[in-house]
């Protein structure tokens, strides 16, 4: 598989920024000029890797679901999501879905699970969410609840793509009881969107901030659980977030099929 690593990509940047590996000095030019601009994308690159282990334990204790559809996969780091889920319950089924080259080239590295569970990754994209959900359909038991996560993946969907119809698409086979986790950058701060504008200039494909509100949409239909769409640090933290910490230009929910 030929990978062009002279030019940043978006995948390796990440993981960049996320303390991982799997990058080249293009990448790491690219990530460092964004951090000069915003210095906080690298605490939200944490913060969002955080919500993703909370979130799924949540759902792989409390509320006791065993199937997980991760939507837009990227490269994998520490805490992936079958690692946290099997954690928790060594029979948890998941199911990797990314259509980026450099993700199936590490893909063995996902492909790991108890013997109890399963793990498989199809490579795919989210934007064709029937040959998605046919596919996973080999894996996973639609007649019994999944939780889906799309964390920093609806950024990548231009508006003109209607991510909020890719999202009912993706729901709507699936039974009550089914979960979605979504987490995205915002709108909130000029000097991200100055730096977003920057990135997207440097990088193959745009990545579009929202507001809040727009991404609480995609919850529509949902029943949020508590604390709603909120900034990333202040989702059920596992140590108090203090009135003074600047917020995080992220947010990211966790809602459930009525």
């Amino acid at each position: 598989m030929d990978i062009d690593n002279s030019k940043a990509h978006s995948a390796r940047v990440w993981n960049f920024w996320l303390g991982g590996k799997d990058w080249y000095a293009s990448d790491k030019e690219a990530g460092e000029q964004i951090t000069r601009v915003y210095p906080g994308i690298v605490r939200t690159a944490q913060y969002q890797r955080m919500f993703l282990a909370r979130a799924v334990r949540h759902l792989a204790g409390a509320a006791g679901i065993r199937q997980f559809l991760d939507l837009g996969t990227g490269l994998p780091t520490v805490d992936n999501t079958h690692e946290v889920a099997q954690r928790v319950a060594p029979d948890a089924r998941i199911v990797y879905v990314d259509n980026d080259p450099l993700v199936l080239a590490h893909a063995r590295a996902l492909l790991t699970s108890t013997p109890q569970g399963a793990t498989a990754y199809i490579d795919a994209d989210v934007r064709d969410p029937g040959r998605v959900l046919e596919q996973a359909a080999e894996f996973l038991d639609f007649s019994r609840p999944v939780a889906v996560t799309m964390l920093g993946i609806l950024g990548h969907i231009p508006d003109e793509d209607e991510p909020a119809d890719i999202v009912r698409r993706v729901l709507d086979p699936l039974p009550s009881g089914s979960y979605l986790a979504v987490s995205d950058g915002t709108n909130t701060n000029a000097t991200l969107n100055a730096a977003t504008d920057g990135y997207n200039a440097r990088l193959a494909g745009d990545y579009t901030l929202r507001g809040p509100a727009e991404v609480a949409a995609f919850f529509d239909g949902l029943d949020l659980l508590e604390p709603g769409v909120v900034t990333i640090e202040r989702w059920r933290p596992e140590h108090p977030v203090f009135e003074t910490e600047q917020p995080v230009d992220a947010v990211c929910g966790l809602g459930v099929k009525p």
